[in-house]
């Protein structure tokens, strides 16, 4: 896998930030005083534990900022699963830049391939089912374009990007328009006639059996079950299936590793899960020298 144009854009703003923050206006003190200038050599990155690598473009990137000469070379693509030790990439040229590129390129390397294996872990506990696995909004910010690219790189798929580019009615919308009973079907019907969103799908939140009757009839593209337990969602994939067969059904809330086979099991079409990218560990990675 690589990056679309807009993530290498946003990973482009990312690795200056980053690099101005590691190095600063003096540069990698150390190496200037330790290292000769003329000193070349090669050093590998190292899975140090086992997981699904993604960000590879980007340590590529941090790289060639530090020094257009750096060669990195990887030894395997993005969303591929390694084990314990297995060698990454390769990275050569100048010892002090590739001193002073290390930790950048790492913290990339590390976070990224975290979310990814976090996620691959999701996709494996559906496997078998319909459910896709869906990331969210909930993303380290600044860094929302990667992290949804190193979810794919797991198996999954994506969600929204942000409140720009998809319709997402929530509880927060549906209560400011008032009567409870009408409020959630006048918000799709709402959605759907505001200048400007023809041709966008219309997901709306429903958190009771209630609030998914009264929406199916205007037949919204997707409806999100709302911390529902596996026995309502069953029941809510029934009516669905009577009401709206071409409305998807997508579960959230309440969604770990332990309760999202459960979820996928009802025949629910969609599970976003928060998780794969708010709380991902990075996954341990390491740089080695060679010669």
């Amino acid at each position: 896998m690589s990056f679309s144009p807009a993530e290498a854009a946003a990973c482009r703003r990312l690795v200056e930030l980053a690099l101005a923050e590691d190095l600063g206006d003096a540069g990698d003190r150390t190496s200037l005083a330790t290292i000769p200038t003329d000193k070349f050599a090669r050093a590998a990155f190292i899975a140090r534990s086992p997981g699904v690598i993604a960000g590879l473009p980007a340590a590529t990137m941090v790289c060639h900022a530090v020094d257009p000469k750096l060669i990195f070379t990887p030894d395997i693509p993005d969303g591929t699963a390694v084990e314990k030790g297995i060698r990454i990439a390769v990275v050569s040229g100048s010892l002090r830049s590739i001193l002073a590129a290390e930790r950048t390129a790492l913290n990339f390397l590390q976070r990224l391939s975290g979310v990814a294996t976090l996620t691959q872990k999701y996709v494996a506990a559906v496997s078998g089912t319909s459910a896709k696995v869906l990331d969210t909004r909930k993303t380290t910010p600044g860094w929302r374009l990667l992290e949804k690219y190193a979810v794919r790189c797991g198996g999954g798929t994506n969600h929204r990007v942000g409140l720009y580019d998809a319709i997402l009615i929530k509880d927060n919308h549906i209560a400011g328009l008032g009567d409870p009973a009408t409020a959630a079907r006048r918000s799709v019907e709402l959605a759907r006639s505001h200048p400007g969103n023809a041709g966008l799908p219309v997901e709306v939140e429903v958190d009771s059996v209630a609030q998914l009757l009264q929406v199916l009839p205007v037949h919204p593209e997707i409806v999100l079950l709302d911390n529902m337990p596996p026995a309502l969602i069953r029941e809510c994939v029934a009516k669905r299936d009577e009401l709206s067969p071409a409305t998807l059904l997508e579960a959230s809330g309440g969604v770990n590793l332990t309760t999202i086979r459960g979820i996928a099991d009802t025949g629910v079409d969609r599970i976003s899960v928060g998780a794969i990218t708010h709380s991902a560990t990075a996954l341990d990675i390491a740089l080695d020298y060679l010669d």
